[in-house]
């Protein structure tokens, strides 16, 4: 009888061992999950972002909206209180100290995010691109450099396992030797066709607000891609074409665009476009002994001079940190990445930003514009 009384003190000992691990477990992993205040919720991105929310994998402390429409939209479909809504951006800081701000609103509102959060400190990501113009993105970086707070830009094709593996077959295992030529094409039938929504569709077809149609909204991939290839160069030249082929749908920005950038010894093909069948995203990279094509997400195909016909195979999962916005987010504010020339990081994208602004004036004017060439730096 004693020793069955033992085994049941043991059990039940062991039981509250157990429940005191795993209540430390969840603590410690409740208080991993970024505190994030959201910007903005008229870009349709930002459904992935509440969808982490949905999950539990991020704590969403405030939300800056001042469109009434859109904050009963959310409320209602994720079942936000009240307490978390905010009716601009500074108000929401003044009251929660989140690690970082993700701005889900036009791009001409970027510039207006960091100046609210940086100079309290807090990190910002915004969707791509980084700013509306040369001159807002400089101001940005200003700001971040003189907080000392990490400015990045969120890009869905960023956490494709194929742009990754292709990246480093040709950069780290130089697979195909030194790169010659560089295609992506990004686009689809249209924000319109596909159905965004409509305060989605208002800006993203506002040059004001947009900085331009397919060019800016589709070209910052090719330009983003292109300047992680390159190790962050920026081009020598850029010359761009763009159509209006619905001018009825688009009446005041373009919904198609080819952009050549000039290297000194590659050039690269950006084609951005609201026209296309179905939508695409995909890079193929050119190189002096080989070719790799990230098809779309998860395959690849490949193939060196030697060998006959293409192999087509699917990249190994990304590690944690690099798999999303959130986990990598994470790593860079607990300083395990340092952002530096990845294609998240600010210098990365205020070379985009030239990029796409040589784009339209050369779109504009039907003229090849020189950039100098040289790595953008902050100081």
């Amino acid at each position: 009888m004693k020793t069955v009384h033992h085994k049941i003190k043991y059990f039940c000992r062991f039981n509250t061992l157990v429940a005191v691990f795993l209540l430390f477990f969840m603590s410690t992993k409740a208080q991993q999950k970024l505190n994030v205040a959201i910007a903005g919720l008229n870009h349709d991105h930002v459904y992935l972002i509440m969808n982490s929310y949905e999950k539990a994998e991020v704590n969403v402390v405030g939300i800056a909206e001042s469109n009434p429409v859109l904050v009963s939209r959310f409320k209602t479909r994720y079942k936000i209180p009240d307490s978390i809504f905010y009716n601009n951006l500074p108000d929401l800081l003044k009251k929660k100290k989140p690690d970082v701000v993700l701005a889900y609103n036009a791009i001409s509102d970027h510039s207006a995010v960091v100046e609210a959060a940086a100079p309290l400190g807090i990190s910002v990501m915004v969707e791509k691109p980084l700013a509306i113009s040369v001159k807002e993105a400089a101001r940005m970086a200003e700001l971040a450099e003189q907080h000392k707070v990490h400015l990045l830009t969120n890009y869905e094709t960023t956490w494709y396992p194929s742009n990754q593996e292709v990246y480093k077959n040709v950069k780290e295992s130089n697979t195909i030797g030194a790169i010659r030529k560089m295609i992506v094409h990004d686009g689809h039938q249209g924000p319109k066709e596909i159905g965004v929504s409509k305060e989605f569709l208002e800006w993203l077809t506002d040059p004001d607000k947009n900085g331009a149609g397919a060019l800016v909204d589709f070209g910052c991939y090719g330009a983003n891609l292109m300047t992680w290839l390159m190790d962050g160069k920026a081009p020598i030249s850029v010359t761009a074409i763009t159509h209006q082929i619905k001018k009825e749908t688009y009446p005041k920005v373009d919904d198609d665009a080819t952009i050549l950038l000039e290297y000194s010894h590659a050039t690269g093909i950006i084609e951005a476009s609201w026209n296309w069948p179905f939508s695409i995203k995909d890079m193929e990279v050119f190189g002096e002994k080989g070719y790799m094509q990230a098809i779309n997400e998860k395959n690849i195909r490949a193939r060196q001079n030697n060998k006959e016909g293409y192999e087509i195979y699917q990249p190994k999962t990304l590690e944690p940190a690099y798999a999303n916005h959130l986990n990598y987010l994470s790593a860079v504010l607990k300083g395990e990445i340092k952002p530096k020339n990845d294609l998240s990081s600010l210098e990365n994208n205020l070379i985009v930003v030239r990029i796409l602004e040589a784009a339209k004036i050369s779109a504009k004017t039907g003229k090849k514009v020189m950039l100098n060439g040289q790595v953008s730096k902050t100081k």
